[in-house]
């Protein structure tokens, strides 16, 4: 069984329209953080990945689908795992919560790529370490 990780976030005014209700757009930047967040639980960051594998991990494709809307003050988790691997890229399932309510779901294909925006193999150390979110 694969390990998801959660990270919790609070909806501010920014987030917000008018009428309180989160902006679309900002669901992508609540999936990017939990992403980041997730990569310094297995030891990396953006930054350490290309300093030390001259890469970058760069969102190909993502297909969202929404639920429900969030709303200013709400507390939502955002739940990730990977459910796909391959020599260059991965998918991530990742859904935001609100309490135990499904509010956004979304695969995400990222790729590894270099300096020139060529795909790259995935570094052996951090495939390695993928295995604690990835699915059986």
């Amino acid at each position: 069984m694969h390990k998801t990780f959660s990270h919790n976030i609070k909806i501010y005014y920014e987030d917000t329209d008018s009428g309180g209700v989160v902006y679309y757009a900002n669901y992508l930047k609540y999936f990017e953080r939990a992403r980041t967040e997730a990569l310094l639980t297995i030891g990396y960051s953006n930054l350490k990945i290309k300093d030390e594998f001259n890469c970058l991990i760069i969102v190909k494709s993502c297909n969202i689908e929404y639920k429900k809307s969030a709303y200013l003050e709400d507390n939502l988790t955002i739940k990730s795992f990977i459910s796909y691997v391959t020599k260059t890229s991965f998918v991530m399932d990742q859904s935001i919560y609100k309490d135990d309510l499904l509010i956004v779901d979304a695969k995400i294909h990222l790729v590894f790529v270099n300096e020139k925006g060529k795909p790259v193999k995935i570094p052996g150390l951090i495939l390695e370490k993928f295995e604690n979110y990835k699915s059986d």
